[in-house]
């Protein structure tokens, strides 16, 4: 059967799969590498260009060891997960180690990782109740007879959780499902093939691997001053808070930072944002720029050029002290929740990284590992646990299966960090993909960007008429597109950037167009769909060398 198979050049997953599927099929129950032929060189195509499916060309044996795994991963977040249901799939034998080692405030959380528990998916359901509420405005603009009785923090927060934990029982299942050996311990190298898992009882165990996955992402950092850890939540804790935050400070410039200032405010919060620089470091500034000031003027105060030097407690309040960095003097609020946001550095502190005899980053505990392999061949690391690399969910599990199939099923592809698209849940949402303006002069050179921006108000906003302390509601041309244009190269776009409602849905479809090598031209002979927000890309005409107006009139 298996010859047949490859006879017929069945892509891995059909072959893998029907031989799986058949019990008389011996040569997958001795387990087997798989090695393929590809239609193209290299591993990453150009841009334009399609990349080939591998077909299976030979098989041979192979993890003939006497560790106890094939396969250690240790982390289970989304890429952990990714790597080790793969792996798993592809004949391996597998274990994934997790832990969650409880916060200073004391919040844990099941499998499944930060994105799952306390990132993504919170983050975005109560943005989503953010939005509803502004919701309520429009409707009776558009006639419905509604009012509202405020928000109950409380029923969001169980319902929030209730659904986390559905995700946290599923991710359960499904290792068990793909035979993976799921260990709820905490992972520490020994030496490069042994691992110690310490479990929350104290009681411990000792396993061999012949290859280990690290992907034990990162944790939120603390400022280290008097009182941070005694008097602050963070990320970890803001999601599952059992009471309304009330009057919250949100330390940091950072999207986590803008993201959850942005939903307290939505939700009825007096909100306050201390930085003391720039916001969203590494995004379009421009862009940056229209986020706060949209935040600002509809709600949420934010304290520039400043940093805390002292936390205390004050009865149920935190008396905050910080310094105003542009005068020197020093200032005291009193809140009723403080969050830090304040970056976040990975979790490879108790991994014993020395003793598996792997270099890495001492300040922000990241490792180097060009193609996900460290400097210890048979040791890789996905994920947020990376040097320079992105810190995104989609970006660890796409990395995880890759790298698992070139480990068991003799894959090539690798993992392309380039043109990784993504978005930013503040009140006005901003996707991206591809370069910053700042980015694109600094590497090409102004005279050879073109920039096109448009502002626009979307139809939907249009009738409403309300305001809020003397602001619209809807603001007339409060959202934003920007194309950047490589004109040396026919103009391909290699940047996009758009401030709006449903951000994430309009950026994903156009990282596809620029993956594929997309112009300008390519853009402006598409038929826009109307009346969208989206077909503004379509039709972009001013540039901003030529110091016109972006302003839209009309629909």
């Amino acid at each position: 059967m298996l010859f047949r198979l490859l006879k017929e050049a069945r892509p891995i997953h059909a072959v893998i799969s029907r031989l799986r599927n058949n019990k008389n099929s011996s040569q997958f129950e001795n387990r087997i590498e798989w090695n393929f032929k590809i239609g193209n060189k290299g591993s990453r195509a150009r841009s334009g260009e399609a990349v080939v499916e591998p077909i299976v060309e030979s098989v041979v044996e192979t993890m003939s060891h006497s560790y106890d795994y094939d396969l250690i991963v240790i982390g289970g977040g989304s890429g952990g997960l990714a790597a080790s249901k793969e792996a798993s799939i592809l004949g391996a034998k597998v274990a994934c180690l997790d832990f969650v080692t409880p916060s200073p405030q004391g919040s844990t959380w099941g499998l499944g990782g930060t994105c799952v528990n306390v990132g993504c998916i919170p983050k975005k359901l109560m943005h989503q109740a953010s939005v509803l509420g502004e919701s309520f405005t429009d409707a009776k603009e558009f006639g419905w007879k509604i009012s509202s009785e405020g928000h109950d923090w409380e029923k969001m927060v169980q319902s929030v959780q209730d659904y986390i934990g559905s995700l946290n029982w599923g991710y359960r299942t499904a290792l068990r499902e793909k035979n993976v050996t799921y260990i709820n311990a905490k992972g520490k190298f020994v030496d490069p093939h042994t691992i110690l898992c310490t479990k929350k009882n104290g009681k411990t165990e000792t396993i061999t691997t012949d290859k280990v996955i690290i992907a034990v992402g990162g944790r939120p950092k603390y400022l280290g001053v008097e009182g941070d850890t005694e008097c602050c939540v963070s990320s970890d804790d803001i999601f599952s808070l059992p009471t309304k935050p009330g009057k919250t400070l949100c330390v940091g410039a950072s999207y986590i930072s803008l993201e959850t200032a942005g939903f307290l405010t939505g939700i009825g919060c007096e909100v306050a944002v201390m930085a003391r620089s720039v916001f969203l470091r590494g995004f379009d500034q421009d862009i940056s720029d229209k986020i706060v000031s949209h935040m600002e003027r509809h709600g949420t105060r934010f304290i520039r050029k400043a940093v805390p030097k002292k936390f205390e407690k004050v009865g149920d309040k935190v008396k905050v002290t910080f310094t105003n960095q542009e005068f020197g003097f020093d200032v005291e609020e009193e809140f009723d929740t403080v969050m830090l946001a304040v970056g976040r550095e990975a979790c490879t502190k108790d991994l014993g990284l020395e003793e598996a005899g792997l270099t890495y980053n001492p300040s922000s505990g990241k490792i180097e590992a060009p193609d996900e392999q460290t400097n210890v061949p048979h040791i890789y690391a996905i994920g947020d646990v990376l040097e320079q690399r992105q810190e995104l969910t989609p970006v660890a599990i796409k990395a995880g299966v890759l790298l698992a199939r070139r480990l068991y099923a003799g894959g090539v592809l690798k993992m392309d960090y380039n043109g990784v698209p993504t978005t930013v849940f503040t009140p006005l949402e901003y996707g991206c993909v591809g370069l910053s303006e700042e980015e694109a002069i600094a590497e090409h050179g102004e005279e050879n960007v073109e920039v096109y921006v448009s502002m626009l108000k979307p139809l939907e906003w249009m009738i409403v008429k309300e305001e809020h302390e003397g602001v619209m509601h809807r603001e007339d041309n409060s959202c934003y597109v920007k194309l950047i244009t490589l004109l040396s190269e026919n103009e391909r776009v290699i940047g996009l950037h758009y401030l709006g409602p449903n951000a994430g849905e309009i950026t994903q479809g156009y990282a596809v167009a620029l993956k594929c090598g997309a112009t300008k031209a390519q853009f402006d002979s598409t038929v826009g769909i109307h009346p969208t927000v989206s077909e503004e890309f379509t039709g972009l005409t001013i540039t901003r060398r030529s110091g016109k107006d972006a302003a839209k009139k009309g629909c």
